[in-house]
This record gives C-alpha cells, sequence and structure tokens, in this order.
C-alpha cells in the first residue's frame, strides 16, 4: 500500500462521515492504518499477532483489509501502538464496525463469490475506472439481454433462477454511473468484443444503441481498439485499474479469471499496466472515431 505522506497525521473521521464504497473500502482504510501505528512502533506483526492471540498471518490479512474486525482485536492493538487517546480510540473502534457491515451487495451472496464482492466495494468507491476488455462489452454498459447472454455463456450449468440473479446484480452494479459524484468509467473495447455475436441481430443492436448513448454521458468515454492496432491490442486479457481519490488507497489493477481475479497494488506493478492502457488509448480510435465506428455498425445491423 501507498506510504504515508510526510508530516501527515492519519484521520479516519472523515471515512465515518462519508463512508463511500461501503465495507471493503473501510476494511483497507483501517488495516492501512494499523499497519502504519504498528510500523511506526517497530512492532512485529509476529508481536501483534500475540497480542490478539492470533497468528502474524491474520494480522497480515487485517492490515490487507481481507478480513473483518473483531472490537477486541482492534483495542489491543490500539493498546499495543499506544494509542490511549480515548477520541482516537472510539474513532477506530468505530471504522471497525463500520468495516464490519455487509453491503448492499451481500443480498447477493448466494451467486457473489468472495474474490468478486471484493471488486464491487472498490468499484463503488474509485473515482476513475479504467478497462481493457477483449471478448465482451464492459459489465458496467451491457444491456440486459447481452448480460444475460454472457451470464449464461460463462456459467453454462447455472438455473434459470441464477442467472436472473447475476443479470441482477450487474444491472444494480449499472446504477453506479449515475449517482451523485458517479466515478469516470474510460473504456477500451477490443474490436473483436464487439464483432462477436452473443445473440441476435436485434440484441446486437440494442447493444451498440445502448454503448453510443453511454458514450455521450460527461463521464464516460469509450474507445474502440481495431483490429489494426495488432499486437498491442493483445494485451493478454481483459484489465480494469481503479483509482481513488482518498490518500490511503493506492491504485488496483484487477484481473479477472475464470473462477478467481488478482489484485494487484505494488507501483511498479500498476506502472506496468497504466504504460498498457495508456499505449490502447493511444492507438486506439479516438472516442470521436468510437462513435462513428459505433453508428456504422448499427446500421450494419438494421
Amino acid at each position: 500500500m501507498t506510504a504515508m505522506r510526510p508530516g501527515s497525521e492519519p484521520s479516519i473521521r472523515r471515512y465515518l462521515d462519508q463512508p463511500r464504497g461501503g465495507p471493503t473500502v473501510l476494511r483497507i482504510v483501517l488495516g492501512t492504518q494499523l499497519r502504519r501505528l504498528r510500523e511506526s512502533r517497530g512492532i512485529s506483526r509476529e508481536a501483534a499477532g500475540d497480542a490478539i492471540r492470533a497468528s502474524h498471518a491474520k494480522i497480515s490479512r487485517l492490515e490487507l483489509g481481507r478480513v473483518g474486525f473483531k472490537d477486541r482485536d482492534v483495542s489491543d492493538l490500539l493498546t499495543l501502538y499506544g494509542v490511549v487517546g480515548e477520541t482516537r480510540r472510539t474513532d477506530f473502534l468505530a471504522l471497525a464496525r463500520q468495516a464490519s457491515t455487509p453491503g448492499w451487495w451481500n443480498q447477493y451472496g448466494d451467486i457473489l463469490p468472495g474474490w468478486f464482492e471484493t471488486h464491487i466495494g472498490l468499484e463503488e468507491a474509485a473515482s476513475v475506472i479504467r478497462t481493457y476488455e477483449v471478448q465482451f462489452v464492459p459489465g458496467l454498459v451491457q444491456t440486459e439481454e447481452y448480460a444475460r447472454a454472457v451470464v449464461r455463456l460463462g456459467h453454462p450449468r447455472a438455473s434459470l433462477r441464477e442467472v436472473e440473479r447475476r443479470v441482477e446484480l450487474r444491472m444494480k452494479r449499472q446504477q453506479l454511473l449515475e449517482t451523485p459524484g458517479a466515478p469516470r468509467l474510460w473504456a477500451v473495447m477490443d474490436e473483436a468484443s464487439l464483432r462477436r455475436p452473443l445473440g441476435d441481430s436485434a440484441m446486437m443492436r440494442a447493444q451498440f444503441e445502448l454503448l453510443l448513448e453511454a458514450a455521450q454521458r460527461p463521464n464516460v468515454t469509450l474507445q474502440v481498439a481495431p483490429f489494426a492496432v495488432g499486437g498491442l491490442a493483445a494485451a493478454g486479457g481483459p484489465i480494469t485499474i481503479l483509482r481513488f481519490q482518498e490518500p490511503d488507497l493506492p491504485d488496483i489493477v484487477y484481473l479477472e479469471q475464470l473462477t478467481s481475479a488478482l489484485y494487484l497494488d505494488k507501483q511498479e506493478e500498476v506502472d506496468s499496466y497504466l504504460a498498457v492502457i495508456d499505449r490502447l488509448c493511444a492507438e486506439a480510435f479516438s472516442p470521436r472515431q468510437t462513435m462513428g465506428f459505433l453508428k456504422d455498425l448499427i446500421a450494419q445491423t438494421g
């Protein structure tokens, strides 16, 4: 995670007042603050684990925000780290409780794997979402019918109810782009993702029309990477980079696989993927050219 800025004192009050992003982000913030306190005292993870009757591995998971926090554990760690002021302790404990509350997506726990739950929480808190899609239209700008076709393709054994639940979740995620303070979505789509038919011409036409409509929103930028880009477009798979306004949250690279995902936040790793995205944006059709490309696709499916 990112280092604390010189001369700055960590403050968690603003996260209590404006907990954007829900428990996922709050867990990361709290874990980061606790790690900074531990390191400032020169205390090892092993010693911190002993203080809460746990292993150093649990301390690592807590500091990365991958698990919830118990009041007793937070209280004992604060004591170990020399945080004795009542106001600061109260704020830390309040943040721990908020970080343990379920997000709205918890109602989809029957079809939502833990690795994707993290992504939704980060997505909710992001100020900028940059993505490169190789096979499909980005999930945040899919029509319901297109999303249903994608879900069926990825979950061929799913029941009708499960398919509809997954589609419903995707549609609910899309509301993020219409909320006050919505993040900016900047998506580059490989031409193959638009040329590959997932349904009949009417379904694809509706999808192209939605993309054209989305491209006119002030917080949405769409580009198409044409086949002519060649090897550069073959970046190895879909890439999403999430950027946050909060100083406690570094940029995070999200790499989704069939049954799992990777989350990268080390600066050198993030920089490598940012370079790929930047080159794709430079080589792809401009947003204006992309709108013309979409209009042509609409005409071809008419």
